[in-house]
């Protein structure tokens, strides 16, 4: 291509854009690159989910970018050529002020006729930036006879393994040009090109310096190739390259991609999108849901890191997102208290000491409150008792029971001879007076009942009498048996056939019996 004496300008604009993408004025402001908010810690009861709205400020130029300068050397590009060596250092410098780790190299084209000229790799992939001097340094304008140029071909080098990406990093090929290329140039075609460059997951900025050639674009080349690989088509006409330039730096596609790399069991995180794509250095928004199983165990923080991945690339600390869930313990403790059945042992009742226990499943054993408590003195029949234990939690939980005290044990009754109120004698063995004292006595009943009964009749039962009642026990086998009041301390007189039983029953209804033996006839 002929000379062009707008060239030197052209490239000064584009150094200025570049530069005007990470800091001159009039640039857009930014937000902080990363994920907001960046931590999550909250609690939540089992079986919930908690929604947050998360937005991912994604970075002006993407991250650990490797950018590839692939200048047009043909003749016309001569003032182009001097300011990018006068150039390049502000370049670095302010690409480097948003992406530290950013890396560049260096390589050139010319057309079919230019021999080694025809492509050629300047500098590798450095963050030398002295290097990266040299190598432009060394760039000489020269060759291209006629309008289209070999760039179809460059750009397949490139991604063919001339240079050496680095893994996991964004790779930008900026292409300066102000011609459009032979298709198939050395053998390439612009299809190949673009698959290749696919492959490397390389997106070309093609900077369109207008001229004699027409520029890049002269045939739709550049357009299909930007659009191939999610790049940008700057138009470069002296009063609109800035603007164009900056735009298409800021227009370059990022896809925001939240990845969990981390969660423990019962937590788990969802998106409403897989991923989105926006243009770099905007908000990116995704409603994120976090899910508490059911069964997650209660008391228990759990957690989950999820990294938002700028073209499938880490950003760094700033997009991982840390995610702190307490499970809430909303199970209340399991106390066991159980039915007891005693004997009484007083009229009271009876002391039960009753076992109770409370098993938590965040506090572990736990010292219910029983009322009434264990230990207490239980009245006869039955007594509810509950039992209950609180958890650190606030969660109550309890048990009832009954506690009954029953009472089975018969009275004791005897029939026990006593003296003849009308004298002072003991009454001997058989006690031939027939003076007898009816006694019954129980544990729980104070006041137990006796009744007397014929021996000789079973029909018989006179009664009830309290304890401690004496009676004048007299037999006749051929009368009527029956009951008279007795005189003095005698409080009845008792005729009956044959010997008289004498039965006690206490207020539970045991009973227990005795034999009063009736004296044998006088001789």
């Amino acid at each position: 291509m002929a000379v062009t004496t707008r060239a030197g300008r052209r490239w000064a604009v584009l150094a200025a854009a570049v530069a005007a993408l990470v800091g001159v004025a009039g640039a857009p402001a930014y937000a902080a690159p990363g994920v907001t908010p960046a931590v999550v810690a909250t609690s939540t009861d089992p079986g919930t989910s908690i929604d947050v709205d998360k937005v991912v400020s994604t970075p002006p130029i993407p991250p650990r970018p490797d950018v590839v300068l692939l200048v047009d050397t043909t003749g016309s590009m001569g003032g182009v050529i001097s300011d990018v060596q006068a150039n390049l250092q502000q370049v670095i410098d302010n690409v480097r002020a948003a992406q530290p780790s950013a890396q560049f190299a260096v390589a050139s084209y010319r057309d079919e006729g230019d021999g080694a000229e025809l492509f050629r790799v300047r500098q590798n992939l450095t963050d030398d930036a002295t290097a990266l001097q040299t190598a432009v340094n060394g760039l000489a304008p020269g060759g291209g006879g006629d309008v289209p140029e070999a760039w179809v071909n460059a750009l397949f080098q490139v991604s063919d393994g001339a240079i050496a990406y680095r893994a996991g990093s964004s790779r930008i090929v900026v292409l300066v040009g102000d011609a459009p290329s032979h298709d198939p140039s050395a053998g390439h075609t612009l299809a190949q090109a673009t698959t290749a460059l696919q492959a490397d997951e390389a997106r070309v900025l093609a900077v369109n310096v207008s001229g004699g050639g027409g520029g890049l674009d002269a045939t739709g080349q550049a357009s299909a190739v930007v659009a191939a690989t999610g790049g940008q088509l700057v138009g470069s006409t002296p009063d609109t390259v800035t603007e164009a330039i900056l735009g298409g730096l800021r227009d370059l596609d990022v896809t925001v991609t939240p990845t969990v790399t981390s969660c423990d069991a019962g937590l788990g995180v969802t998106f409403d999108a897989p991923s989105r794509t926006q243009q770099s250095g905007t908000d990116v928004p995704f409603a994120e849901t976090i899910t508490v199983a059911a069964g997650a165990p209660q008391g228990a923080t759990l957690h989950c890191t999820v990294d938002f991945l700028l073209n499938g690339l880490s950003g760094g600390a700033a997009f991982v997102q840390r995610i702190s869930v307490t499970v809430n313990d909303v199970t209340p403790p399991v106390v066991v208290v159980d039915d007891q059945t005693v004997e009484a042992t007083s009229p009271a009742g009876a002391v039960i000491d009753y076992p109770a226990t409370a098993t938590d499943n965040v506090d572990g054993p736990l010292t219910p409150t029983c009322v009434p408590p264990p230990g207490s003195t239980f009245a006869l029949g039955d007594t509810s008792v509950t039992c209950t234990a609180t958890d650190a939690a606030g969660n109550v939980g309890s048990d009832t029971a009954t506690m009954r005290v029953v009472d089975t044990t018969a009275p004791s009754t005897q029939c026990v001879p006593t003296n003849n109120p009308s004298g002072d004698n003991t009454p001997g063995s058989y006690n031939p007076d027939g003076f007898y004292q009816l006694t019954s006595t129980d544990i729980v009943d104070t006041a137990v009942q006796v009744f007397i009964g014929d021996a000789a009749d079973p029909s018989v039962k006179f009664g009830p009498f309290p304890a401690g009642t004496k009676i004048k026990l007299v037999q006749a086998p051929g009368a009527q048996s029956k009951v008279k009041d007795g005189t003095g301390d005698i409080d009845y007189k008792v005729t009956l056939r044959g010997d008289a039983i004498i039965t006690g029953v206490d207020d539970s209804g045991n009973t227990s019996t005795a034999t009063c033996l009736v004296a044998p006839p006088p001789k």
